[in-house]
């Protein structure tokens, strides 16, 4: 028996250590086929960056002038002009598409040199030109402009990347609806711009194509998701852009930067062809939009989209072209105000800047009506963060960064997301005796069943109904408000300053027209009040804010005018009478 029970135990041993040595073998293998995709992922993203700088100094040396040369005078003219002079002089033949392209081609590679903010050169930007010069007549409105396109809109021929190696080699079938529109109005689109991996951060990085800079500060992010935009149009590289907006995604490099923004209400223009961080995600809206130095050039932008061939394109768009008499209405305006949210006390210059704003305009003849966003709070957290992380980050871990390498500024954000529920719980717990508001963006809890999705998309419904019913009781049509709760940030906090959004993201949530100025810069005085500032009450969030806006003075202070749904001419008509009054 004990020569039995023996060999059955040497049996047994022999086995365990065959199952450990098979386990350690495939565990091995594991490991090494993750190190190896790794290292294949990086070394594809270089590939790929490496490609893109060629292109791009390729079409630097094409169009290389004397500097003291003819040429290069007539080019400095050209960039000088603005964007309604500029496409005249192209529509009556005093410039030529391909005279006008070639200097925005040798301006946007030497902005691109310093900040970054390029993708790609687009491929037949030349050819194209030549065919609107050999055209013999204006073709629109648009007739010769250079534009710049956000790396996310597909582009016939090209890879869209969302900054993630997988889709390199697949390259779009058609154009998006906007670019095929932009064409037949004579655009010439000729660079694609950089964005943060996914489009989800208001940093703009990713492992394929390099950290965007901001152009008044190296060590700050330009924003994002069209953070390369807003880059590229300050550094006067480009005149138009077209990015995409969730949360703010236009609006809030463009105040970043000290340009323009504009996010018109959901399929006001086409999104057919743009990709998205989280495709399907439901109630907070996005949308395509236009960015440019002045807003007279956002209003064009937007007239030129809004025209027959987009609607035959996408029939899912409202057919409603631009409204001009709307734009350039003079009579006075009746605008609701607000200087900061209670659940995210703006820095000191935000709220400065709409105050000044509202002088300016009541000093013109306006009216402004101080006004409460109802249940602030509840919208922004209860409402608009669990939608957006409705799926526990699931569609953005496994559609974009499965096997991919993720963007540092990236990590800890997507980290957040994709938290299991209990562990969101534990950290709320912990956190609720100290930091409130802090436990509470922790421990919402996350959506976990088709009716839960439909209650919490139910009680949007019930949010924007008390909304509008606010803007009814005082006549109000029209908003002011800070642009975001901070100037421009440090990429490194991008991910840890997310309640900061809550001034752009509500009206993603609402579905409103929004749009940014520029009204000031950040001052020294701005800078002595930081040091008072508490926020919601020196929590976790407040210190990160604190932390990034220190050293800020010089940046750009925009403010944000909102409208009613579908009415984004007189949102642009209030952003313009901002402009005039605070330029």
């Amino acid at each position: 028996m004990d020569r039995v029970y023996n060999l059955i135990l040497d049996r047994v041993n022999a086995s365990i250590v065959a199952y450990t040595a098979v386990s350690a073998g495939v565990l091995s293998c594991y490991v090494g086929l993750k190190v190896y995709r790794r290292q294949q992922v990086k070394k594809n993203a270089l590939r790929k960056r490496e490609d893109s700088r060629k292109a791009l100094q390729d079409v630097r040396r094409s169009v290389a002038v004397e500097i003291t040369g003819p040429t290069s005078v007539k080019r400095k003219e050209i960039m000088s002009l603005t964007l309604q002079t500029l496409s005249q002089q192209l529509g009556d033949g005093q410039l030529s598409a391909v005279q006008v392209l070639q200097a925005f081609q040798e301006k946007a590679t030497a902005v691109n040199d310093e900040l970054n903010c390029l993708t790609e050169p687009i491929p037949d930007a030349l050819v194209r030109a030549q065919r609107v010069d050999a055209a013999g007549q204006p073709l629109g409105l648009l007739h010769g402009v250079p534009v710049s396109i956000k790396e996310n809109y597909n582009i016939k021929g090209m890879a869209t990347t969302m900054g993630v190696t997988k889709y390199l080699d697949s390259p779009a079938d058609e154009d998006a609806v906007i670019v095929q529109v932009l064409k037949k109005q004579g655009a010439v689109p000729f660079v694609k711009t950089n964005i943060p991996q996914t489009l989800l951060s208001f940093g703009c990085s990713n492992p394929v194509f390099g950290k965007t800079l901001n152009p008044f500060d190296p060590t700050r992010s330009p924003g994002g998701s069209s953070g390369g935009e807003a880059a590229l149009i300050k550094g006067g590289g480009s005149i138009l852009g077209f990015g995409s907006d969730v949360g703010g995604s236009v609006r809030i490099p463009a105040h970043f930067c000290g340009i323009c923004g504009f996010k018109p209400t959901g399929r006001r223009i086409s999104g057919r062809g743009l990709l998205k961080g989280s495709p399907g995600m439901q109630g907070v809206i996005s949308s395509p939009g236009v960015m440019a130095r002045d807003v007279d050039s956002l209003a064009l932008g937007m007239k030129a989209l809004l025209v027959a061939d987009m609607f035959l394109l996408d029939p899912q768009v409202v057919p409603i072209p631009f409204r001009q008499e709307i734009y350039e209405d003079k009579k006075p305006m009746r605008i609701g105000y607000f200087t900061s949210l209670r659940f995210c006390p703006p820095t000191p210059s935000m709220g400065r800047a709409v105050i000044m704003a509202k002088e300016a305009l009541e000093k013109a003849g306006h009216t402004l009506v101080a006004f409460d966003p109802p249940d602030e709070l509840r919208a922004i957290i209860d409402l608009t963060s669990r939608l957006v992380t409705a799926d526990n980050g699931r569609t953005v871990s496994t559609m974009w960064l499965n096997d991919e390498v993720i963007d540092e500024y990236l990590e800890g954000q997507i980290s957040v997301w994709t938290m299991p529920h209990y562990l969101r719980k534990i950290q709320g717990f912990l956190l609720k005796p100290f930091w409130p508001r802090v436990a509470r963006s922790f421990s919402y809890r996350l959506i976990g069943s088709v009716y839960d999705l439909w209650q919490r998309l139910a009680e949007r419904e019930t949010y924007v109904e008390q909304f509008l019913d606010e803007l009814k009781k005082k006549n109000l049509d029209l908003l002011l408000c800070p642009a975001f709760g901070a100037p421009a940030c440090k990429p490194e906090h991008a991910g840890k300053i997310l309640a900061t959004a809550a001034y752009t993201s509500l009206f993603n949530l609402l579905n409103f027209p929004a749009g940014v100025v520029p009204v000031t810069m950040v001052t020294e005085e701005d800078e002595r009040m930081l040091d008072d500032w508490r926020g919601y009450g020196n929590d976790g969030f407040d210190k990160f804010i604190k932390e990034t806006t220190k050293g800020a003075v010089g940046l750009p202070v925009a403010v944000q005018c909102v409208a009613l749904p579908w009415q984004e001419e007189k949102c642009l008509r209030l952003m313009k009478e901002v402009e005039t009054l605070c330029s």
